[in-house]
């Protein structure tokens, strides 16, 4: 498979002169990707970039927690080894042959800053964000399967897939047959909050996104024991930051009421945003900030919280 015309090659290459297709040299190309873009913007006519430094983590095609979701979420939801073989005609690969690489985008001061300030409705960069940010987000999933291939790495990023849909499950309402946080979450880069969000090293505030890989890579180490370890309400009965910044109190002590989030998502925020920015986005994003855990991972110990 060649590159398309839009897509540069990997800048990096090993120690023999080929293209570096290592769990670094990837996460480079991650990172240079965010960096050098023109499409890492709020948008066509600006150069103020969407999201800030990625995070980068890797976990193995066979880890158990992908079997686990897809027995807590439904029958639908992917495995890693099933979202390639979707990809690949139906070609079967070993799980253990196959890796998951994952990466967080966090949000620019800039645009948490002016979110803050909001109550009810998404901020202007924020929708932007949303919109622009997650165009990128898109390209950026295609440009590492395209780069990936034209490597002789067979690759597939199943969020961009044609067949990436939402049902409802059974037990959680409504759910996608992919989830780019629960895979960040299996790759060691951050784990969930009250409100469903998933806090990383660099908070909430963030989008994410994963590529799964025909390639062994080594897997990054989970700095986490259980799955809400780095929400302060969940590791010290503390907090409850986000309950006060939903506008349609879909977030309790209880946890997250999914479907009065989407109605309001759908039928508030989305037009809303439509009206005032110009995006055909779904914003909304108010619980990810003004909390704790918008920048940073509240319970560790020194850390280096930037609010902006």
């Amino acid at each position: 498979m060649g590159l398309s015309k839009h897509t540069e090659r990997f800048v990096h290459m090993d120690a023999t002169g080929k293209t570096d297709v290592s769990a670094a040299g990837i996460e480079r190309e991650i990172r240079d990707f965010c960096a050098r873009s023109p499409e890492n913007s709020l948008g066509p006519d600006s150069v103020e970039k969407a999201w800030e430094e990625p995070l980068v983590g890797i976990a193995r095609g066979d880890d158990p927690y992908f079997a686990r979701f897809k027995r807590d979420i439904g029958p639908f939801y992917w495995t890693p080894e099933e979202a390639f073989a979707l990809a690949f005609a139906g070609r079967e690969v070993p799980s253990e042959e196959l890796s998951v690489v994952s990466y967080v985008l966090p949000q620019t001061p800039a645009t948490r800053r002016e979110q803050r300030q909001e109550a009810d409705y998404p901020s202007r960069r924020w929708s932007l964000s949303r919109e622009y940010g997650e165009a990128f987000n898109q390209r950026l999933r295609r440009h590492l399967v395209e780069v990936l291939a034209a490597a002789g790495v067979d690759a597939v990023a199943p969020a961009a897939s044609p067949l990436f849909d939402y049902r409802r499950s059974e037990r959680l309402g409504l759910a996608s047959n992919w989830s780019e946080r629960h895979t960040a979450f299996v790759a060691g880069l951050g784990t969930f909050g009250l409100s469903d969000g998933l806090i990383t090293r660099r908070g909430k505030a963030m989008r994410c996104g994963s590529v799964v890989l025909h390639r062994s890579l080594p897997e990054t180490p989970r700095p986490y024991r259980s799955h809400q370890e780095w929400c302060l309400y969940f590791a010290r009965g503390t907090c409850g930051a986000c309950i006060g910044r939903c506008p349609t109190r879909a977030i309790s002590f209880e946890g997250h009421d999914k479907a009065r989030c989407h109605a309001y998502i759908r039928e508030t925020a989305a037009p809303f945003a439509r009206e005032h920015f110009g995006v055909e986005a779904t914003p909304c994003g108010l619980c990810q900030v003004a909390i704790p855990c918008e920048a940073c991972n509240p319970t560790a110990v020194g850390d280096d919280r930037e609010q902006g």
